[in-house]
């Protein structure tokens, strides 16, 4: 149902963030365009299948965007570095669970 074409956008997204370190903002829209097309997608997981993916929708998205904005927010290079890895964490966590998710469909 369409499951496997959405965890492989995951798995891609995640492969692309995985070795994202060092902040810069080459490495930032990097970040930002998974976030973009994780939301999107979780989005489309929670509307065919609401029960599995609206907690995944409403907890790790809201993480990820925290994560964004703490990146935003931060004022020295230091914390903005912190936050960076930060937020990318919170992407990488959010992929993981819902790659693990979308398995249950196979």
């Amino acid at each position: 149902m369409g499951y496997a074409k959405e965890r492989g956008k995951l798995e891609k997204l995640s492969a692309k963030v995985v070795g994202l370190d060092i902040f810069n903002e080459k490495n930032l829209a990097v970040l930002n365009d998974s976030h973009e097309k994780y939301s999107h997608t979780v989005r489309i997981l929670k509307n065919k299948e609401p029960d599995a993916f609206t907690e995944l929708y409403q907890k790790e998205l809201q993480e990820v965007k925290e994560g964004k904005k703490a990146v935003k927010e931060s004022e020295t290079d230091e914390a903005r570095q912190l936050s960076f890895v930060q937020y990318k964490d919170s992407i990488i966590n959010a992929l993981e669970k819902t790659i693990e998710a979308t398995k249950k469909f196979v």
